[in-house]
């Protein structure tokens, strides 16, 4: 039973840690506001119309095939690195991961999701 006491413990302090916080800094903070603070913006742009209006999805999946090849394109440095001690397997692995990131760009632009307009 003393070690639920001691994680209870822990919570309960961790909880209360936070609280502090959060009420320490809405005492401190300098606080205010006025129409033109309050009102939303994008990219420091003024917004015109309503925020609710729709949108082409293919500027999220532009941006999401991005993501995918930026985050493999970072595998590929420490591969670069050991590629020495690595041999010829792993240099038949890394063609197939090349090949299968190229078809999803080849499929990613036949589908059209790479025009902008």
């Amino acid at each position: 039973m003393a070690q639920y006491a001691a994680v209870l413990i822990f919570l309960l302090v961790g909880i209360g840690i936070v609280l502090f916080t959060f009420f320490m800094s809405r005492l401190i903070r300098p606080s205010n506001p006025y129409k033109a603070k309050n009102q939303s913006y994008e990219c420091a742009e003024q917004p015109i119309g309503d925020s609710w209006i729709r949108f082409n999805n293919r500027f999220y999946i532009f941006a999401l095939i991005f993501v995918v090849f930026d985050v493999e394109a970072v595998f590929l440095f420490p591969w670069a690195v050991a590629f020495g001690h690595l041999g010829l397997f792993a240099l038949i692995e890394m063609m197939i991961f090349i090949m299968i990131l190229l078809f999803g760009l080849f499929y990613a632009w036949k589908k059209g999701v790479l025009k902008w307009v």
